[in-house]
């Protein structure tokens, strides 16, 4: 039973933790923004943020869009979508590495994924693969029509969930001409197996269990069940005892340093009858394109972009590039590896989005 606990909770550490510490950033900040250099207002001639909003069928997305210093929209630039990872939000990572890519001269997108964030869908905090998935093409849908945008130079890059998602829309999306990823997560491979592999004698109850949530949400008036309705934060002894790196610093990043009151780990149960089935790594010699993977060399998620990496055989230009001493959530915020990750992340889409 033990198992089964950590498999549904583990994951989704940063529960509820941001509606309750919402940080001073993000109360600051007009645009809502809690990351560190984060836009305050639009000035002439500098980075400029644009709210933006648009439907997938009938659910409201909001996104947001960066433009260049001294942007003209009657010239043509290079352009990155930019997919966040599971849980987050586009005033945290995605919108440091959309703002930090704007600066190199590209025009960004990033998004709240649909029934999560501030984007619509009901219920809440749906997390299908393919809903992730619909979610990148649709931002590329929307940022091929901004002005000033060379849809011949669309890039793609996804952070940690979004990596996995984003390796999944490049195989089958071919306007992405390069496509990175930072810090992948592989949700299905994770969802199914555990983290590291720890859950692999449950996959069987728990999928029964996400059946069960399943038929109940389809009965009229059915409940719906979601993975964790735990409200009652952790302190921090207790946050020390949580098993690997990523969990400690990610309850820390989304609960505390970063917060965001959008910002919520929660899905549904019945997610998992989808999310068991997916594996970001299938498929992998349908990336043809150019293919950057950057992970933190101490970060306990390393092992799957090492399990993806070698599988992309038709990209014929691809690189694994560590960021020596960073773990996994470090890559999200801490300047001297966010540099070291924006230089080559700007090298790789001005050498390949020509």
């Amino acid at each position: 039973m033990k198992k089964i606990i950590i498999a549904f909770l583990m994951p989704i550490f940063f529960i509820n933790m941001s509606n309750a510490q919402t940080t001073q950033k993000q109360n600051q900040n007009p645009f809502t923004l809690v990351y560190d250099g984060a836009i305050t207002e639009n000035v002439k001639g500098k980075v400029n943020i644009h709210p933006v909003n648009y439907k997938i069928k009938e659910i409201s997305i909001v996104a947001n869009v960066y433009t260049p210093a001294n942007y003209d929209p009657s010239k043509k630039y290079p352009a990155l979508v930019i997919a966040h990872p599971n849980g987050g939000v586009k005033e945290q990572v995605a919108g440091l590495f959309a703002q930090r890519l704007a600066e190199q001269g590209f025009i960004t997108i990033t998004a709240d994924a649909a029934y999560q964030g501030g984007s619509g869908g009901t219920p809440r905090y749906v997390d299908k693969p393919a809903n992730r998935i619909e979610d990148i093409f649709s931002m590329a849908d929307f940022i091929s029509q901004f002005n000033g945008v060379n849809t011949a130079r669309l890039g793609l890059l996804g952070i940690c969930g979004g990596g996995g998602y984003s390796l999944k829309a490049a195989q089958a999306d071919k306007r992405f001409k390069a496509v990175a990823t930072l810090s992948m997560f592989n949700s299905g491979l994770v969802r199914r197996n555990g983290f590291m592999n720890s859950q692999l004698s449950t996959i069987q109850e728990r999928l029964k269990k996400a059946s069960e949530a399943r038929a109940l949400q389809q009965v009229s008036g059915g409940e719906v069940l979601y993975a964790n309705n735990s409200t009652a934060p952790l302190n921090d002894e207790q946050i020390a005892k949580l098993p690997f790196d990523l969990y400690r610093e990610g309850y820390i990043y989304y609960g505390k340093t970063h917060a965001h009151p959008n910002s919520s780990g929660n899905y549904t149960l019945s997610s998992l009858m989808d999310l068991m089935t997916f594996d970001a790594n299938t498929n992998m010699d349908l990336i043809s394109q150019p293919l950057l993977m950057i992970a933190g060399s101490k970060s306990d998620t390393k092992y799957m972009t090492d399990e993806a990496f070698p599988n992309a055989i038709n990209s014929k230009d691809k690189e694994l590039f560590l960021i020596n001493g960073a773990t996994h959530i470090e890559t999200y915020w801490k300047p001297e590896y966010v540099s070291q990750e924006v230089n080559k992340l700007n090298e790789f889409f001005k050498q390949y989005l020509k």
